[in-house]
């Protein structure tokens, strides 16, 4: 009898210690919910709702009357010249301008790796089109490439004709120019802390076996710049669709053919009030981006697997 008395009064402090345990988690859970409360409205209110908008838009004739029509609006914008015309330019300048800004900033972070001299004014000089605001880059790209601009004064004096080159078959060699001087330096910068933090051991048992460079660039350098190529791949992805804030203060809503880009299109949609084609744009515009980050992240993280950790 004694015995159970003195089992029954353990007991008791382990229920009363057990019972304060979870109302302390039970107040850091509400505590915990009450601070993320308004991040999560944050998201619903500007992120989650609004595509959910987009969505319905996309389904019905117009946001008015709001009749279903449900895969019409997307059969029609496959079927919309202007669209199709939009879509292949869109994407012949992120096919040619994204692996040129992801391949020329790597070389210029290897080479910048290197003790050269004057390295922190090279830097700087690639740094500096991130510290130009928007309107400055256009009067610059104004000024370098309008007909009577700098760039026609010096070929006029080698017996080149003068040309036109937001209004020729030039103009997308003028925005990829544009949009690698202004995304070269960003992308420079992280290639560069990534190649800082590669392990310098590996780097000398590859040396002391007497590995060529290319073979430690392939074979080492690489690997371990795997997540780093991901991440500047995906965000010179994202900001070649930013280009269209250059192209329209440069050329206005209508620029010359071979520029003119899925932002265009729906920029004027918009301008037209016609919501159910814009947002069926939109939502074919991002399961398109879904489909290629998405595969990006898988040959990530099959080539950088035995990288991590």
């Amino acid at each position: 009898m004694g015995r159970k008395q003195k089992e029954g009064r353990r007991k008791a402090p382990e229920s009363k210690h057990r019972i304060k345990t979870t109302r302390r988690e039970r107040k850091i859970k509400i505590s915990s919910g009450l601070y993320l409360a308004p991040s999560f409205l944050g998201v619903m209110v500007f992120f989650i709702l609004p595509f959910l908008v987009v969505i319905y838009y996309s389904l019905v004739d117009n946001p008015i009357s709001g009749n279903f029509v449900f895969l019409d609006n997307f059969i029609n914008i496959v079927q919309n010249s202007a669209f199709k015309s939009a879509v292949r330019n869109t994407f012949v300048f992120s096919a040619v301008a994204v692996p040129l800004a992801v391949v020329l900033s790597l070389l210029l972070a290897i080479v910048l790796e290197a003790k050269l001299p004057f390295r922190s004014q090279f830097r700087t000089f690639f740094l500096s089109p991130m510290m130009v605001p928007v309107a400055s880059i256009v009067l610059i790209w104004q000024v370098l490439f309008h007909y009577n601009g700098a760039v026609n004064e010096v070929l006029s004096k080698i017996g080149v004709d003068k040309i036109d080159w937001l209004k020729s078959d030039y103009a997308l060699v003028v925005i990829v120019i544009l949009f690698l001087w202004k995304n070269l330096g960003y992308n420079m910068i992280l290639f560069m802390a990534a190649l800082a933090s590669i392990p310098k051991d590996i780097l000398e048992v590859a040396e002391l076996e007497s590995a060529k460079p290319l073979q430690t660039f392939f074979y080492i350098k690489i690997r371990y710049l795997s997540s780093s190529l991901l991440f500047v791949t995906i965000m010179s992805l994202i900001n070649s669709f930013k280009i269209f804030r250059e192209v329209y203060l440069l050329t206005t809503d209508y620029p010359y053919d071979s520029i003119y880009t899925l932002q265009h299109f729906m920029n004027n949609k918009f301008k037209s009030l016609d919501y159910q084609t814009l947002s069926a744009a939109a939502i074919l515009m991002s399961l398109v981006m879904i489909v290629i980050i998405g595969t990006l992240f898988i040959a990530e993280n099959r080539f950088g697997k035995d990288v991590e950790g």
